[in-house]
């Protein structure tokens, strides 16, 4: 678990970035730049919590942002559900694909938070090729892509997982797409707060899609054997992209997950998602394949009073993100 906060991520400098691209594509060359990398070792704080402590009943959202093009605009879509928590994936910071924005900064100023962001990726190029005609700079200034966590209140407590190290997106034999070359892996951020009840953990996930769902159900494993640790005997909700029915043909069905059985056996309900597919055509996505429910909430020690899902269509028709965003009420038991 990495607890290291900063207010700055150190940027990567031309010579270490010049190792990454040198560097052969193998899990161990991988983990040994991950660990090189300051960047990728530290979680991101910033922004101003509008109270001090959380209510008995909280709402919380979970939006794959798919690189959150439209910052300012995405957080105003959230006003209806007005959450306390927002659980994010897919952000990008110093991306020329998004004006080289950090776009969790931009929301949570937009919607007067505090927030707490991990880089799960440094990106090496500009993107895929739908996405590239974004671009307006012919370089990122910084490169990262990540998770984050928004909040109406301050953190007692962060920490970040990586659930991957040896380079899924990196490594020569991983399947991964060579036009996305990339240092990195999934993680999850973990976060304390204070509420009128008592302390409550949330995480913010996002698993891994070029997988099969035992691929994913070990990344689940993971991540709830560090959450054991990191807030024994706590509320906790999990929210996040689970990739869930991805690389699994013909049907692509969630169901066929493992992870969800591994989750109720350590007393979590999936109670906290509505049901609906959560996936959409987008303007970086244009023309997907499939519709499918990827994105989740689970929850332990607490009881969902409601739940839903907001369409990523904004008023005009514009579509935020290929995915729609999951939503809870959640109270304290």
């Amino acid at each position: 678990m990495i607890t290291l906060v900063l207010s700055e991520l150190p940027a990567v400098s031309a010579e270490a970035q010049a190792q990454i691209i040198s560097a052969p594509r193998t899990a161990a060359a991988h983990r040994a730049l991950l660990a090189a990398t300051p960047a990728m070792n530290a979680v991101q704080t910033g922004g101003s919590a509008a109270r001090a402590a959380l209510p008995r009943d909280i709402t919380i959202a979970a939006w794959n942002v798919e690189r959150c093009l439209f910052p300012q605009d995405t957080a105003a879509h959230l006003g209806p559900i007005a959450p306390d928590i927002v659980l994010l994936s897919e952000v990008d910071h110093g991306m020329s694909r998004t004006g080289q924005r950090h776009t969790t900064a931009d929301m949570a100023e937009a919607l007067g938070m505090t927030y707490a962001f991990g880089v799960e990726f440094h990106e090496l190029g500009l993107g895929g090729e739908t996405e590239r005609h974004f671009c307006k700079d012919d370089a990122n200034t910084l490169g990262w892509h990540g998770n984050a966590i928004l909040s109406s209140v301050p953190f007692e407590k962060l920490g970040m997982l990586r659930l991957d190290e040896d380079g899924h997106w990196f490594a020569t034999d991983s399947g991964a797409d060579p036009g996305q070359p990339r240092l990195g892996g999934r993680m999850a951020l973990f976060a304390v707060l204070p509420t009128e009840a008592g302390p409550l953990c949330v995480v913010s996930t996002h698993l891994e899609s070029n997988a099969d769902a035992p691929h994913r159900h070990a990344q689940f494993d993971q991540l709830l054997t560090a959450l054991a640790a990191f807030a024994p005997d706590m509320p906790v909700l999990i929210g996040g992209d689970l990739n869930t029915g991805n690389h699994l043909p013909p049907n692509f069905d969630w169901r066929d997950e493992t992870l969800f059985a591994l989750a109720e056996a350590q007393g979590f309900s999936w109670d906290f998602t509505a049901e609906g597919t959560t996936t959409r055509p987008s303007l970086i996505t244009p023309h997907p394949t499939r519709q499918m429910k990827l994105d989740w909430l689970a929850g332990r020690r607490l009881t969902c009073l409601d739940k839903g899902v907001l369409s990523s269509l904004d008023a005009g028709g514009r579509p935020l993100s290929d995915h729609d965003c999951v939503w809870c009420v959640a109270r304290q038991n």
